[in-house]
C-alpha cells in the first residue's frame, strides 16, 4: 500500500480552515462529485485541500492523481499550493492545462500516437502562415476565404472531434471548400510533424480512444480525476474526461455554470449537466459562501443570476456586512460618464485607496477610447488588462495608415503596412523589390511604386490599383469633414469587409473599434487657428501622441481597464461596470435573437468582481456607429432588488429616467459631480422599460446637453452647471480641450 506523506507542521491541519461545505467537498468518499463553486467561494482551496485529503489521509498515490485547469497560471498556482500542502514532488505528478497534459502524453506515446518522435508545435502565428500557403496552393483567394476564418473553421472542426473524412458533403460549396482546405492542411502537418494547439488535445484524445493498451494504462494510472473551471470545457475536453475516467476512475469536477461566458470559444455549459447523466451517482456539493463581496453586492447578483432559467441554482451569501449600496450613475453621453468615473475615482484615490484597487469593467473593447483619454488627460495611470490600448490595435492602427498615405505620399511606413492590407496580391517579393528601387533611386517608396510598372510584371496591375485607390481617395475626400474622410477611407480601403470577414466575437470587436475610430475624428472637425494643424494632421499627431502615452508597466500601480470577459477569475475594491445600457449589454445580437442568458452569466462575473464598492453606469445618448442612439437602462438592471442600489444624481437634463412625483426628484438640477443630497433609492418610481424626455432648466439661455462654442476652446457639449444668478459656473466637455469649468456671465459661449 501507498505510505501517506506527512502533511506539512508549517500548514493549518487540512480541514481546520475550512467551512462546512468546503470540508464536506474535501473529505467526501471517493466518488463522482460535482462542486457547484459561486464566486469568490475558495474553489482552488478546496480542489488543492481534495487533493491533498486524497494523498494524506486516503492513501492514495499521488501518481494516480491527474489534476487539470486551463490556464498555465491557474495550473502552476495549483501545483505551488499541492507542494506547500504536502510533502511530494508535484513535477512527478500529473498537474497542468488541457494541452499541456495531452502534449506529455504524446511526448511520451509519440509512436502510438502516429507522430514522428520529433513533432513540432504550431503556435498561433505559425498556424496562420501554414493555412496561408495552403491557401495559396489551393487557389482559394485570401479575399474570398480569408486565412483566420479558415483557420478557426479547422479549429473548430477538431474541437468537436471531427476530421476532414467524418465531414459529409451537405451540398454547400463554401463547406465543401473549407473540408478541402482542412484536408490539404491537415496532410501538410502530416507530412512535416507538426501539431497545433487544437490537434493536441485531438490526438490524445484519440490515442487514449483507439488504442487499447494507452486506453487500459492511464485509467488503471488515473484513478482520481481532478478538474477546475469544469463549465469551460468544450465538447473534445469532455470526451476526452470520459475515455480516460472509463467505468472505474472517479471525476471530480469543481466549475460554476453561472460564470459559464466562453461559449463563442467552444465552451459547453451543458457539461454541467450532462456529468450527472454520465457518470451515475455523481453528488452535488454546493460552495455558497462568498468571502469577497459584501451582502449587497452578493444580493444583486443573486437576484440577477437568478432570472435565468437554465441552471443547477445556488445563492450565495456573506458572514461579513451589508455593505455600501450600488451606485447607478445615469450619464448625458460617454464623454459625461468617463469624467463621472474618473472624479469617482480621485474621491476614493483621496483616502488610503491605491489605484491598483480601482478596476473599469466594459462589454466592448471600443468603449475604452473616451475612458483613456480622460485618464490621460487626469493623469491617472491606468493599464489595459490583457489587452491594446485604443489607438495600439490593430485595426485602428490599419485604418490610420491609410490617412498617413492620404496625407503624405512620402510615408514608407504607411506604405508598407497599407499596400497589401486587405490582401491585393501585392507580395513580399513585390514589396522587397519597391524597396531595391526606392534604395537606388533615393526615393520613397511611393515614387518607386508609380514609376516601377514596367519592371513588376505580374503585380504590377494591383500595385496600379492600390495606387489609383489612394489617389482616387484623396480626391473624393478632399474639403470632406474629417469623420466623413475616415469613414470613406474604411470603406473604400477595404478594412470593413476585410475585417468582417474574420467572423465571431473577435471581428465584432474589430468592427467597433473601426466605428470608435470614426466617432474620435469629430472631435477635430473645427477650422484651424493660425499656428494649428488642419484636423486630418491634427488627429493624427493626436492619434500617435495617444499610442505613445505608454501603459503603465506590469505590477505598477495603476487603475485597470477590461472586457468583462477578461475580468473572470480577478477581484478588485471597487469596480465601475460602464454602458450598462440595451444594446451595448446585452449587446444587440442577443436582444434580437432573445438569447440573454449567457449576457446575463457575464453581467453576474461583472457584478461579483466588487469587492467593497460598485459602481454601475449607463449613457443616455451614445455615439454608435457614427451616429448618436438614444440610450435606455439595460434590462438587467430590473433584475437587480430595487434595495440594493441608489441612483447617484438623477439627471436634470436633456434625457433622463423618469420619477413618480416631484417629491422624488431632489437633485438640485444642475448635474454636478459632488452633490450629496439624499438621492431615491433605485427602484422607487424608477422607470427602466425607457427613458424620458425631461424639462431641462436653462441658465443664461443655455441648458444641459447643449452644443456651444468657445472662443479659444472650440466646440463642446454643456454637461452640468453649479450655482446661480452672476456666480452661475458651467462644464463644458471639449471635443479638443477637455473637460473646462467655466464662469457663465464671462465664458462668451455661443450655441451651435
Amino acid at each position: 500500500m501507498f505510505q501517506s506523506p506527512a502533511i506539512n507542521p508549517d500548514i493549518v491541519p487540512l480541514t481546520a480552515a475550512l467551512n462546512p461545505a468546503q470540508k464536506e467537498a474535501v473529505t467526501a468518499p471517493p466518488e463522482h462529485r460535482l462542486v457547484l463553486a459561486g464566486a469568490g467561494s475558495g474553489k482552488t482551496r478546496v480542489l488543492v485541500h481534495r487533493i491533498g485529503w486524497l494523498v494524506a489521509v486516503e492513501n492514495i498515490s499521488p501518481h494516480s492523481i491527474l489534476a487539470v485547469t486551463f490556464t498555465n497560471k491557474a495550473a502552476a498556482e495549483m501545483r505551488g499550493r499541492i507542494e506547500q500542502l504536502i510533502n511530494v514532488p508535484v513535477r512527478t505528478m500529473w498537474v497542468g492545462t488541457f494541452h499541456g497534459i495531452a502534449h506529455r502524453m504524446l511526448r511520451l506515446h509519440w509512436r502510438e500516437a502516429k507522430l514522428p518522435q520529433n513533432f513540432q508545435i504550431l503556435d498561433s502565428d505559425d498556424q496562420q502562415r501554414l493555412v496561408k500557403r495552403i491557401l495559396r496552393s489551393l487557389d482559394m483567394p485570401d479575399e474570398q476565404w480569408p486565412p483566420k476564418l479558415v483557420t478557426a473553421f479547422i479549429n473548430a472542426q477538431k474541437d468537436e472531434g471531427r476530421r476532414p473524412a467524418s465531414l459529409a458533403d451537405q451540398g454547400d460549396y463554401a463547406q465543401r471548400q473549407l473540408v478541402r482546405a482542412y484536408t490539404a492542411y491537415q496532410a501538410q502537418c502530416e507530412s512535416a510533424g507538426l501539431v497545433d494547439f487544437a490537434e493536441l488535445l485531438l490526438r490524445a484524445f484519440e490515442l487514449c480512444r483507439d488504442v487499447p493498451e494507452i486506453q487500459a494504462h492511464y485509467r488503471a494510472r488515473f484513478r482520481h480525476i481532478l478538474v477546475d473551471e469544469f463549465q469551460d470545457t468544450n465538447t473534445l475536453q469532455y470526451a476526452w474526461l470520459r475515455v480516460l475516467a472509463g467505468e472505474s476512475g472517479v471525476l471530480f469536477a469543481v466549475g460554476d455554470d453561472d460564470q459559464s461566458i466562453y461559449s463563442w470559444r467552444g465552451a459547453k455549459v451543458e457539461n454541467m449537466v450532462r456529468l450527472s447523466r454520465d457518470f451515475p451517482g455523481a453528488e452535488v456539493i454546493r460552495l455558497e459562501q462568498n468571502y469577497r463581496s459584501t451582502g449587497t453586492i452578493l444580493k444583486a447578483a443573486n437576484g440577477l443570476i437568478a432570472k435565468n432559467s437554465s441552471r443547477l441554482g445556488k445563492n450565495l451569501w456573506t458572514e461579513d456586512g451589508e455593505g455600501a449600496p450600488i451606485q447607478l450613475y445615469a450619464a448625458f453621453n460617454e464623454y459625461d460618464e468617463a469624467e463621472f468615473v474618473v472624479n469617482r475615482m480621485r474621491e476614493h484615490l483621496d483616502g488610503r485607496t491605491r489605484h491598483a484597487d480601482l478596476a473599469v469593467l466594459y462589454r466592448s473593447n471600443a468603449q475604452s477610447r473616451v475612458l483613456e483619454e480622460t485618464l490621460i488627460r487626469q493623469r491617472l495611470p491606468y493599464r489595459i488588462y490583457g489587452g491594446l490600448r485604443f489607438f495600439e490595435r490593430m485595426e485602428v492602427k490599419d485604418a490610420l495608415a491609410y490617412l498617413r498615405l492620404i496625407s503624405n505620399r512620402e510615408d514608407d511606413g504607411s506604405f508598407e503596412r497599407t499596400v497589401n492590407t486587405p490582401t491585393r496580391g501585392i507580395g513580399a517579393t513585390t514589396i522587397e523589390r519597391l524597396r531595391q528601387i526606392a534604395r537606388e533611386g533615393g526615393m520613397s517608396l511611393w515614387k518607386a511604386a508609380v514609376g516601377a510598372g514596367a519592371v513588376l510584371g505580374r503585380s504590377a496591375g494591383n500595385l496600379k490599383q492600390f495606387i489609383d485607390l489612394i489617389e482616387g481617395l484623396a480626391k473624393e475626400t478632399a474639403g470632406e469633414p474629417l469623420s466623413k474622410i475616415m469613414e470613406l477611407t474604411i470603406e473604400r480601403s477595404g478594412l470593413r469587409d476585410h475585417y468582417k470577414k474574420e467572423k465571431g466575437e473577435q471581428a465584432e470587436s474589430r468592427l467597433e473599434n473601426l466605428d470608435e475610430l470614426i466617432n474620435a475624428t469629430r472631435g477635430f472637425e473645427r477650422p484651424p487657428e493660425d499656428d494649428e494643424l488642419d484636423p486630418l494632421n491634427s488627429f493624427l499627431a493626436h492619434a500617435a501622441l495617444e499610442a505613445g502615452e505608454g501603459q503603465a508597466l506590469a505590477g505598477e500601480d495603476c487603475v485597470q481597464l477590461m472586457t468583462l470577459h477578461s475580468a473572470k477569475g480577478l477581484e478588485f475594491p471597487i469596480v465601475f461596470m460602464v454602458g450598462v445600457e440595451n444594446g451595448l449589454f446585452p449587446n444587440q445580437r442577443a436582444l434580437d435573437e432573445g438569447n440573454l442568458e449567457e449576457e446575463r452569466r457575464l453581467c453576474y462575473v461583472g457584478i461579483t468582481r466588487a469587492r467593497q464598492q460598485l459602481y454601475i453606469s449607463y449613457a443616455e445618448v451614445r455615439r454608435v456607429h457614427g451616429t448618436e442612439q438614444i440610450g435606455s437602462p439595460s434590462i438587467f438592471l430590473r433584475d437587480i432588488p430595487p434595495e440594493c442600489v441608489v441612483e447617484t444624481r438623477p439627471r436634470a437634463g436633456v434625457l433622463r429616467p423618469s420619477f413618480t412625483g416631484a417629491a422624488r426628484n431632489s437633485g438640485n438640477g444642475y448635474g454636478g459631480y459632488g452633490t450629496r443630497e439624499p438621492r431615491p433609492r433605485y427602484g422607487e418610481g424608477y422607470n427602466l422599460q425607457r427613458p424620458v424626455i425631461a424639462t431641462a432648466q436653462t441658465y443664461g439661455g443655455f441648458k444641459l446637453g447643449a452644443q456651444v462654442r468657445h472662443l479659444k476652446f472650440g466646440e463642446g457639449t454643456i454637461v452640468s452647471f453649479d450655482g446661480d444668478g452672476d456666480r452661475t459656473q458651467v462644464e463644458v466637455r471639449f471635443a479638443s480641450a477637455g473637460t473646462k469649468r467655466l464662469m457663465l456671465s464671462q465664458a462668451n459661449l455661443q450655441a451651435v
